[in-house]
């Protein structure tokens, strides 16, 4: 198998600029893990949590020999330093639940947290407090984690969807049994609920300017990749 770089992360819609045309891998479509085999990389998109990153991960390494793994998509920011909106990479990757640390491969300080739940303001406050962490996530550690264990090279690039003082409690009703977000329930919860239209706007903004740079960026490095 030639070697490749990973991009792996929770929901399609992460990865959907870059598979744009291409059909998933029909054995991993049955697993609820969207795989696509391109001429420079693997892309996955798994589901959220851990269980579901570890799938992906495995996934990744049936179908190609992985030099590189990057843990993408959307993080809400636990700091005033990142905003909605913005991409950062992570210098270090921590596991909430047992501590662990990871570096990352970014130059700059930023800290990502992995929790195993969608973060609301304090959960937010708590991993600044307690790391210094810029971001929170659900996947990264993981990640770091499984690409240590198999002496594969790793990195951590995501997309700010909000910012460190927004919440909206509802957002962790929607995650189906195969860990992705039901977008089509979440938009009709909301529809009937007037007082979540403004932060349901925000975190789209937020989230479609935020993929919008990330997928820019992972075009690059699938370019350099097969360079």
């Amino acid at each position: 198998m030639p070697p490749k770089i990973a991009i792996i992360a929770a929901l399609p819609r992460e990865i959907a600029a870059l598979v744009r045309g291409v059909e998933p891998h029909v054995t991993f479509e049955r697993r609820g893990v969207l795989l696509y085999e391109m001429p420079d990389a693997v892309i996955v998109a798994g589901g959220m949590g851990s269980h579901r990153a570890t799938q992906s991960f495995e996934a990744a390494r049936a179908v190609a020999h992985i030099t590189t793994v990057i843990s993408v998509g959307l993080a809400g920011a636990c700091s005033a330093g990142l905003a909605a909106g913005e991409l950062a990479e992570a210098a270090m990757v921590i596991e909430a639940r047992t501590g662990e640390r990871y570096a990352g491969a970014s130059t700059e300080s930023h800290v990502l947290v992995s929790s195993d739940a969608i973060a609301g303001v304090k959960d937010k406050n708590r991993f600044a407090e307690a790391y210094g962490a810029a971001m929170v996530d659900m996947e990264a550690a993981t990640i770091a984690r499984l690409a240590a264990a198999h002496g594969v090279g790793f990195r951590a690039i995501k997309a700010i969807s909000d910012g460190h003082e927004f919440e909206m409690p509802s957002l962790g009703l929607f995650a189906d049994h195969n860990g992705h977000f039901r977008t089509g329930a979440f938009a009709m919860h909301t529809a009937l609920r007037p007082q979540q239209w403004g932060k349901a706007i925000e975190l789209g903004r937020g989230s479609k300017h935020g993929l919008a740079k990330l997928h820019e960026m992972l075009r690059k490095l699938m370019a350099e990749s097969g360079s």
